[in-house]
């Protein structure tokens, strides 16, 4: 077991992202390969979950796009990720926030955080 995390750490790359959680309403911009082209696209939602750690953290982003629910699950070290930047925090009591998906209109609305 020292064995294989002696090889995840060897493969690791040093990327440094801002903290975020459940709530917290994020953008983050990937690369999208197409023929021999690259591009950055840009996906902005309300983070639901995050799971797994260290290099195998994955989370997943939820938006509303033309009524229709999308999320979205990326892994945290991924070197298709440009970059992230944290939008807006976001008050919620979980750390699993799937009961939004059953929610629409101004119900699906989080509280901001205050400072």
């Amino acid at each position: 077991m020292d064995l294989i995390k002696a090889v995840e750490k060897e493969f690791e790359v040093a990327t440094s992202h801002p903290k975020f959680g459940a709530g917290d309403t994020i953008t983050v911009s990937y690369k999208i390969a197409e023929g021999g082209k690259e591009r950055i696209q840009n996906f902005r939602g309300v983070v639901i979950q995050i799971r797994g750690r260290e290099t195998t953290k994955t989370f997943t982003i939820r938006k509303i796009s033309g009524n229709i629910g999308v999320e979205r699950i990326f892994p945290l070290y991924s070197p298709f990720i440009d970059s992230i930047e944290v939008n807006k925090r976001g008050s919620v009591r979980r750390k699993r926030i799937f009961y939004l998906r059953s929610l629409t209109g101004k119900k699906a609305r989080i509280k901001e955080k205050r400072f």
